[in-house]
Formats: C-alpha cells, sequence, structure tokens
C-alpha cells in the first residue's frame, strides 16, 4: 500500500521510523524529505529558525502545506503518527496543521491510520471521529496491503 506518513513536528524522529518500518512491511512508505533531513542533523538552518519561533514563515517559505497535501493525494492511505505531547500533555496528540492533513485526506476519500489510539480532550474530537480513523494501537502489521479489504 502506499502511505503518507504525517505527523507533529515534534514526533519528526518517530515518524522517520515509522516510515522505515513501513517500508520494511513491503508498504511503499513516503514522508516528506526534509523530516529524514532533520533526523539526519541537516538543514539545521531551517531547525534554528524553527526553534526561535519562526514556524510560520517556514511553512510558507518551503510550501509545507502544498507539499504534504501532494504526499496525501498520491498515496491510498495517511498513517499519523499521534504519540504523547508533553505541552500541552495530552496522549495520542493530533495538532492543528494534523487536523487539516487529516481533512484533505478524508475528502479525497484515502484511509486515515492513526498510529496509536484516539486522542481525548481536544476540542476538534468531533471532527477527528467523523472522518473514522483506523487505530492501531502501535501496530503496523496491522495495515493489510489491499486497502479495500479494511
Amino acid at each position: 500500500m502506499t502511505i503518507y506518513v504525517l505527523g507533529s513536528s515534534s514526533f519528526m524522529k518517530e515518524m522517520v521510523a515509522t516510515k522505515n518500518q513501513l517500508c520494511e512491511l513491503g508498504h511503499n512508505a513516503t514522508i516528506h524529505p526534509h523530516y529524514e533531513a532533520f533526523v539526519r542533523g541537516d538543514r539545521q538552518d531551517i531547525v534554528s529558525r524553527w526553534k526561535k519561533g519562526e514556524r510560520a514563515a517556514i511553512k510558507r517559505e518551503n510550501n509545507y502545506f502544498h507539499e504534504h497535501y501532494k504526499g496525501i493525494v498520491s498515496s491510498e492511505a495517511i498513517l499519523i503518527v499521534n504519540a504523547k505531547k508533553r505541552v500541552p500533555d495530552i496522549d495520542n496528540y493530533i495538532g492543528g496543521n494534523v487536523l487539516m492533513e487529516m481533512g484533505q485526506a478524508y475528502v479525497n476519500h484515502k484511509k486515515i491510520f492513526f498510529l496509536n489510539g484516539m486522542p481525548s480532550g481536544l476540542p476538534y474530537m468531533d471532527e477527528i471521529e467523523a472522518m473514522d480513523p483506523v487505530c492501531l494501537h502501535g501496530d503496523l502489521t496491522k495495515i493489510q496491503q489491499n486497502p479495500s479489504a479494511l
């Protein structure tokens, strides 16, 4: 299955590891190449600016919204790495950008997977639940090669 991996930038190491695990399981998994670069220690210019709070400018300059959209529509499914976020203290965190990406996947009839369970306590839980994500609870082998079989 062709799967585009997404998640909060706070989880980029987990996102890259998840993408690699999906490939080992025989899936055609992709991720924005900047995440792999950041994890390798490359593109520190962007990382430094991100830490200084220049996030909106970086998103515009690197066309991240459009690039993620292209990854979403060219895939059969998306997999969201939703781990524990420390600030705010939320298990299985789904942030604003990921919610938008989920919506893009949903309106393009893509399967939506969560690496972990459903979050709770977010003000947009109704919207998340309405998109019927499949919670894998950490088990990537639950993803079958044939998306129509799910």
